[in-house]
C-alpha cells in the first residue's frame, strides 16, 4: 500500500490496564459494574445486529482478499513478495506497501475505499457508506471488530437494533463526509468513524440518563479517558482522525435524540394511586437535550438562504460542501492538526493539507 493509504485507526479501544478496584475492564471498555442500571425496568432485547455486521465485514475482507490474488498481480512486479504465501490468492501484499497486512490500494479502490476525486468528479458517493465495510488489513479488522463487539452488543442489548443501527450507520456516513472535506490526497477505509459514533453515544446516553445510573461519575470519567486517548492516536501519521471525529459528533448528538430512557417509576406507574409517582415520562432537561440535538442535526441537513430566497440559496451542510467540492482546510486552516501533527520523528507533508 502506498504512503498515502489510510486506514481508519485500529478501533476505539484504551490500551490501559486495570485492577480489582478498577472502573473499566482489561480492555478499556466500561464494565458492567460501573455502568449498571440503578432500577430494573429496563428491557434486554438480544443484539444480532452488531454480530451480523462483524460477520459481514469478515465476508467483505474475504472476498476482497480472494478479488485481490497478490500472486498473480505480482508477476508483472520486480521488487517485492506476497506475505503468507502458503494461502495462496488469499495471501498479503507486501509489507512495505501495506504493513497491515491486506490488500493493494487498486483493490481497495476497486471495492469501494473513500477518495475525493471519485466522490465529487465522478459522482460516486456511494463511496460516503461503503468505505465503512472495508479494511486495510487483518490487524485492521481485528482490531475494529473487536471494537465493535465490546461496544455495539451492551448498546444493542439495552437499546434495541433499530437504534443502534441508526447510529452506526449515520456515525460512520458523518464520519466519511468530514474526512472528505479534509482528505483529498489520501483513500481511506475503515469502521472506525462508526465506531466512534459508537463511542460518542455512549457518552450521551449516559449524559441524558444520568439519575438513573450508579457509579455515574466514574462512568463518565472513565468514558471521557478513552475518548481523549483515542482521539490523541488519531494525530499519529496515516490514521483519518477526520473520520474519528465526525463518527463521534454525529453519534454524541444522536445519542441524545435516539437513546432515551424513562424516568424511575414510570413503566409501574399504572399500579400507583392517582397523583402518586412521577408525571413525565422524561426529565426536563431531557427534553432540552433532545431539542438541541436535533436541531444540531437539522442544520447539517438544511438550506440557509439569502433575501433572494430561492434563487440565492446556499447551503451549509458538510455533506453539500463536499459535492461542490469546497475544501475544508480553506475555511479552517488549523484544522489539519486535528488530523495529524508533525515531530521530529515524523512528518505530515504526504497529506497536502
Amino acid at each position: 500500500m502506498s504512503r498515502e493509504d489510510i486506514e481508519r485507526g485500529g478501533g476505539v479501544k484504551s490500551r490501559g490496564s486495570s485492577n480489582n478496584n478498577s472502573n473499566s475492564n482489561s480492555n478499556g471498555y466500561l464494565s458492567s459494574s460501573t455502568y449498571e442500571i440503578e432500577h430494573a425496568e429496563a428491557h434486554y432485547w438480544t443484539s444480532w445486529l452488531v454480530p451480523m455486521i462483524v460477520v459481514a465485514n469478515i465476508v467483505f475482507f474475504l472476498v476482497m482478499m480472494y478479488i485481490n490474488n497478490c500472486p498473480k498481480h505480482l508477476h508483472t512486479r520486480l521488487e517485492g513478495k506476497c506475505v503468507a504465501r502458503f494461502l495462496g490468492r488469499f495471501s498479503f501484499e507486501p509489507l512495505k506497501d501495506n504493513p497491515l497486512f491486506g490488500p493493494s490500494s487498486a483493490t481497495l479502490l476497486r471495492f469501494g475505499a473513500l477518495e475525493w476525486t471519485k466522490v465529487v468528479h465522478e459522482h460516486q458517493g456511494w463511496r460516503l457508506i461503503s468505505c465503512i465495510w472495508l479494511h486495510a488489513g487483518i490487524i485492521h479488522l481485528l482490531a475494529n471488530m473487536l471494537s465493535l463487539v465490546f461496544i455495539g452488543i451492551r448498546l444493542e442489548q439495552q437499546f434495541g437494533f433499530v437504534c443502534v443501527g441508526i447510529v452506526y450507520f449515520l456515525s460512520g456516513f458523518g464520519g466519511s463526509v468530514l474526512s472528505s472535506l479534509f482528505m483529498r490526497n489520501n483513500i481511506s477505509v475503515g469502521a472506525s468513524g462508526a465506531l466512534f459514533g459508537l463511542l460518542g453515544a455512549m457518552l450521551s446516553e449516559l449524559i441524558t440518563n444520568w439519575s438513573i445510573y450508579i457509579n455515574k461519575a466514574a462512568a463518565l470519567f472513565t468514558l471521557l479517558v478513552i475518548t481523549t486517548i483515542n482521539l490523541a492516536i488519531g494525530i499519529l501519521p496515516h490514521v483519518d482522525n477526520f473520520a474519528h471525529i465526525g463518527g463521534f459528533l454525529s453519534g454524541f448528538l444522536l445519542g441524545f435524540v435516539l437513546l432515551l430512557r424513562s424516568q424511575y417509576g414510570w413503566q409501574g406507574r399504572r399500579n400507583l394511586p392517582s397523583g402518586v409517582g412521577v408525571k413525565s415520562k422524561l426529565k426536563a432537561y431531557q427534553y432540552a437535550l433532545w431539542l438541541v440535538s436535533v436541531a444540531l442535526l437539522i442544520v447539517g441537513f438544511y438550506l440557509h438562504c439569502s433575501n433572494d430566497f430561492i434563487k440565492k440559496c446556499r447551503f451549509t451542510v458538510a455533506l453539500v460542501m463536499l459535492f461542490k467540492g469546497e475544501n475544508g482546510n480553506d475555511h479552517c486552516h488549523w484544522c489539519h492538526y486535528l488530523n495529524c501533527v508533525p515531530t521530529s520523528r515524523w512528518k505530515c507533508n504526504e497529506y497536502n493539507l
